[in-house]
């Protein structure tokens, strides 16, 4: 039976001035940087795009520059925790530093979309990486009641990266060249990567997988094949086409989970990762459905508004960024309760979610704009509140072998969730006549369709957090070693 960790005997309650006068800098700005780098890159980017058509061509293949991506994302986060356990942080940190380098250096110099397609691909992988190793991280190298502060620091970077990437890729377009933004991310990953390989051996975790054998290529392969061909189903609806791709990415991502859960101590997710019984399989679960329930915004919300509102793509896009706002305000905002309100936190910011949900339905179709824009900030808002409780609740409630697992499976599954969700609501809005739209009441139609279908998947999400609210002894003994616990 594994031994059950006695409750922290210090105040639950983290002061911003103790934080960050306890010695924890350079830990903070390592995975604040892998944060920044992976969420203000793909905006920069995506700002970056006409120009880079306008000068190689390839504009047949924009959407691939996030596919690929984000396929590399999902890629190296499923192996981040493996990586870890084997080879602790310093290394997978680094590499994935330099890999994504690597990438912005090719993508830099690319003469065809091509070369630039190789680079996002290598960009995915590295950025993937970077931030499933930085949620490792704050599980290893902080004490679990800096968790929360140290979470809603790399909440303020990912918040910051919504309004600086596209400002950045707009002033490289503007004023120098595409291939400047590119190797601006390209310097700032090598110096990461060089910071971390040069770090004190003391400052950094260390294996702790004594059975090694081979790595799981052909098990990330398969993940990655079932994805790609998840996504596919969901670019154009033909009922056989896409039920077929479909139902062969299904199977692909079902033979992943069958096959890694019987592979002992190479897994690349934690046990049972969607059985909802378990606090853990709840936790994952309950983000991958409200990760799929929430991508519609992001996925076709400034093309809606932009068509029923006459607005133009930048206030579109200023009203998707409500979304970090409100998750980097939040995030901040709460992040000095005491681990006893976990499980408030965490009920009350998913539930604020899902009914965003709902009020897209209603608000993306007839407006006012300061309406979706209330709903944005909500739905963000409720993933600050609590994002930053998940990962300390979690942590504590699984056995320590399985904590590097755990955390590098959050931001994974959230990806993969993205993914899913983005095929699926590709499959919704084709099917309500996206495709046939000729004014601004179809697009009206076509944004109510899309949101009510997504409040299932939210509903589930909710249902399965309780598998993570409910009681666990954890809870009993923060009762009783908190002296401000009620009675």
């Amino acid at each position: 039976m594994t031994a059950q960790p006695t409750p922290d005997p210090q105040p639950e309650y983290v002061p911003w001035r103790e934080f960050l006068g306890a010695g924890y800098t350079a830990p903070l700005i390592l995975v604040s940087l892998g944060v920044w780098l992976h969420a203000a890159d793909s905006l920069v980017v995506a700002t970056m795009l006409p120009a880079i058509v306008a000068e190689i061509g390839g504009a047949a293949y924009v959407s691939w520059t996030v596919s690929i991506y984000e396929i590399g994302s999902i890629v190296a986060g499923a192996a981040s925790a493996l990586l870890a356990l084997r080879h602790g942080l310093r290394v997978p940190m680094a590499g994935a530093a330099l890999c994504f380098a690597l990438g912005c250096a090719l993508s830099a110099i690319s003469a065809s979309m091509g070369l630039v397609l190789v680079g996002r691909g290598l960009q995915g992988l590295g950025g993937g990486g970077l931030v499933a190793l930085s949620f490792i991280a704050i599980g290893a190298l902080f004490p679990r009641r800096l968790a929360a502060r140290t979470l809603a620091v790399v909440s303020a970077f990912w918040g910051l990266s919504a309004f600086l990437g596209p400002l950045l890729g707009g002033l490289f377009v503007e004023y120098a060249t595409w291939r400047w933004g590119f190797a601006f991310f390209a310097a700032q990953a090598l110096g990461l990567g060089l910071w971390i390989a040069l770090r004190s051996e003391a400052e950094q975790t260390t294996a702790r997988d004594d059975t090694p054998g081979p790595f799981p290529l052909f098990r990330l392969a398969v993940l990655c094949g079932a994805v790609v061909l998840i996504s596919a189903g969901g670019v154009r609806v033909e009922v056989l086409r896409s039920t077929f791709l479909i139902l062969a990415g299904g199977a692909c991502l079902w033979w992943f989970l069958w096959r890694d859960a019987r592979a002992g101590a190479a897994r690349l997710l934690p046990a049972a990762p969607l059985d909802p019984r378990r606090a853990t399989g709840a936790t994952l679960l309950m983000l991958l459905c409200m990760s799929m329930a929430t991508i519609g915004l992001l996925a076709y919300g400034p093309l809606l508004m932009t068509l029923i509102h006459g607005m133009s793509a930048l206030t579109a896009g200023y009203i998707v960024a409500a979304s970090s706002i409100g998750w980097t305000l939040t995030a901040v905002t709460v992040s000095g309760s005491p681990e006893r309100r976990d499980r408030l936190w965490i009920g009350l910011g998913m539930t604020m979610t899902a009914l965003s949900v709902a009020g897209f339905a209603y608000a993306i179709p007839h407006g006012p704009l300061w309406l979706i824009a209330l709903f944005a900030a909500i739905e963000g808002g409720g993933f600050g509140l609590a994002w930053t409780f998940i990962l300390r609740r979690i942590t504590a409630l699984v056995p320590a072998e399985e904590a590097t697992r755990v955390s590098g499976a959050i931001p994974t599954v959230q990806r993969v969730g993205y993914a899913l969700g983005a095929a699926y609501v590709g499959i919704v809005v084709n099917a309500s006549g996206f495709l046939e739209m000729e004014g601004a009441a179809d697009a009206a139609h076509v944004a109510r369709v899309l949101f009510l279908a997504s409040l299932p998947l939210a509903g589930v999400g909710l249902i399965a957090m309780i598998g993570l609210l409910r009681r666990h002894p954890h809870d009993e003994r923060l009762q009783m070693s908190s002296p401000a616990a009620p009675s």
